[in-house]
């Protein structure tokens, strides 16, 4: 029995070890998969059969049918659940590239560049924007007059007042502003973006819902990709320097490339953000925006709990998000380590 006991070496646990841990690794597994195991059962299950109690082995304890796919797919597919799943991949996909383009240059400029706002002008910006959307709100003057002397008078002030301010921010306090953005619940912000948009005729448009996304999961990717950027030696980007490249050719030739597993996995954190978002959805949306999360809960609402159906629609949504993450996870694996090694 000793040889049970045994290790093998400094990194190889002795087999009764081993056998434990994959004992533990196969139960996690299980536990992780069984979700998604029954909610493709109950899709092909009859209603008799979802009704009647748990029932897991196909053939074993009940006879799979495809009736649900029928009636989701063929049934129903073209009139109700085809538009808001073309929606969720062009709204998902769009505000994720969006977001991570924008969010990747951010976080390079964070990262290299070294920023020194000062509050007092920070300060006299808000409050001419504050006067100004007033001014268009209230009063009525035309966009462009107030937009023009705003930026005259916010010109004038900087170089006159403005050279009196000390206090300043720096690059940690712009980007814990940014993340702060997040901690705000979404339910407090809705309607004031629901009538933005609604004022502006682009409610229930795939345009709004991906401004939305795109301004929402912007920190996270800033957040995300400025710790990856950190980690990337300063030393590449001097060679370059030295070899003629300029700083925009250095950023997309050396930099990307490098920060490829970092972007891929932001990108799949903001994708699934966006896959799976209910709230904002709802508000922005209500026939030809309409996106698959709201689908799903207004086959519940809207006809009593019908699990076989809403299980069909649940595949429909996992199924390309876990198909993406199995194609892309050989960079997932490395990205996940995003700013996990300083240098």
């Amino acid at each position: 029995m000793d040889w049970l006991l045994r290790r093998r070496g400094l990194y190889t646990p002795s087999p009764l070890a081993q056998i434990f841990i994959y004992f533990i690794l196969i139960f996690w597994t299980i536990v992780v998969l069984f979700p998604i195991y029954w909610v493709f059962t109950t899709s092909i299950k009859l209603p008799i059969a979802v009704n009647s109690g748990p029932n897991y082995i196909p053939w074993v304890d009940f006879q799979p049918d495809l009736h649900a796919w029928y009636k989701i797919l063929i049934e129903e597919g073209e009139s109700t659940t085809f538009v808001p799943f073309i929606n969720t991949v062009i709204v998902g996909i769009s505000s994720a590239l969006i977001a991570l383009g924008i969010g990747a240059a951010a976080s390079y400029a964070l990262v290299r560049f070294k920023y020194k706002p000062k509050l007092g002008l920070i300060g006299l910006f808000v409050a001419l924007v504050l006067l100004s959307l007033a001014a268009i709100g209230y009063g009525g003057a035309p966009v462009n007059l107030v937009i023009v002397s705003a930026a005259v008078i916010f010109f004038l002030l900087a170089q006159t007042i403005g050279k009196r301010f000390n206090a300043h921010l720096g690059n940690e306090d712009i980007a814990f502003w940014l993340i702060s953005q997040r901690m705000l619940p979404p339910v407090a912000i809705v309607m004031p973006i629901f009538i933005f948009f609604k004022s502006i005729n682009l409610d229930d448009t795939r345009t709004a819902l991906i401004i939305t996304y795109v301004a929402a999961n912007l920190p996270i990717v800033i957040w995300l990709m400025r710790d990856y950027f950190a980690t990337i030696p300063i030393v590449l980007e001097e060679s370059a320097a030295i070899d003629g490249a300029t700083r925009l050719q250095t950023f997309i030739s050396i930099i990307l490339p490098i920060a490829i597993p970092g972007l891929v996995a932001t990108f799949l954190f903001v994708l699934v953000f966006t896959w799976n978002e209910y709230l904002l959805a709802l508000f922005l949306s209500t026939n030809n925006a309409q996106t698959m999360p709201i689908l799903v809960v207004a086959q519940n609402t809207t006809r009593g709990p019908q699990w076989w159906n809403m299980s069909v629609l649940i595949m429909l949504m996992i199924v390309p998000v876990i198909g993406m993450a199995i194609a892309l996870e050989r960079f997932i694996a490395r990205g996940l380590l995003v700013g996990a090694v300083k240098s």
